[in-house]
């Protein structure tokens, strides 16, 4: 009788907490989710337009429809964010074949972290995160394109003759992840977001709960990390707690 006295408590105060963190978040949230949102669509897309000058951004790409933006944290962390208003993961033009391909396109601008730094980066150290709708502060899509953390780096690398095109669920960090890995030319062909979309179970309806990470193996195919969000074990699907904004791995 004890013991399922002690459970029921334990229960109810986990409730409590999770409904509290949840609070937590969404007022965290709604405080200042539009600032990216202003500085793209306020400063750095007027900028180009009428005085071919995109800062605060680094670039501004009308034609492929996004930006690049140096973050404030980090030394090197950059964030690529779409010019037309796209909340996050969740938005279903993320899913539509015609909308640019902007993981592939964070790829690509990796090279502002070497111009940051003054030097070649091994591919090896760069990596892309996402967070989902509850692990994210800003409501406009930006993909952080930053450093791989050095203890993942070294999970991949033990990991890499196992990984292959099937999804396989693996423990990276302290959560859970669908990981896959895919080659260059199937990264440049189909967007991650309607791979995962097409591929996850149940992922389609409910792409916000999803956080996205991508980093490359040593003979060159990209891995596709996946976790989806379970407020009962605090895991808000933060696919950026892969990253490390101080670049350990470059020390």
């Amino acid at each position: 009788m004890l013991g399922r006295r002690r459970l029921v408590i334990t229960l109810v105060a986990l409730g409590v907490l999770v409904t509290v963190g949840s609070i937590a978040i969404a007022l965290n949230f709604n405080k200042n989710s539009d600032a990216l949102w202003r500085i793209v669509s306020q400063q750095c897309v007027p900028g180009q337009e009428q005085k071919s000058r995109p800062a605060p951004c680094r670039l501004v790409n009308m034609q492929d429809g996004y930006v690049v933006l140096k973050d404030r944290n980090g030394a090197l962390q950059f964030l690529l964010i779409p010019v037309a208003k796209i909340t996050g993961v969740e938005s279903q033009k993320l899913l539509n074949p015609a909308t640019s391909n902007f993981l592939a396109e964070a790829w690509r601008a990796r090279h502002f972290m070497e111009e940051k730094r003054g030097a070649i980066i091994d591919d090896r150290v760069f990596s892309l995160a996402i967070n989902s709708r509850l692990g994210r502060t800003q409501n406009q899509l930006h993909i952080h394109i930053s450093c791989l953390r050095a203890d993942i780096r070294q999970q991949l690398d033990a990991l890499s003759p196992r990984l292959n095109a099937r999804w396989q669920s693996l423990k990276l960090g302290s959560h859970d992840y669908q990981v896959r890995t895919i080659t260059r030319d199937e990264f440049k062909r189909t967007s991650p977001f309607i791979r995962i979309a097409n591929e996850l179970p149940g992922a389609r309806e409910d792409m916000g709960s999803y956080g996205i990470a991508i980093a490359v193996l040593a003979d060159g195919r990209r891995v596709l990390m996946v976790v989806k969000r379970n407020l009962l074990l605090l895991n808000r699907a933060s696919a950026e707690e892969l990253q490390d904004h101080s670049c350990a791995l470059l020390k």
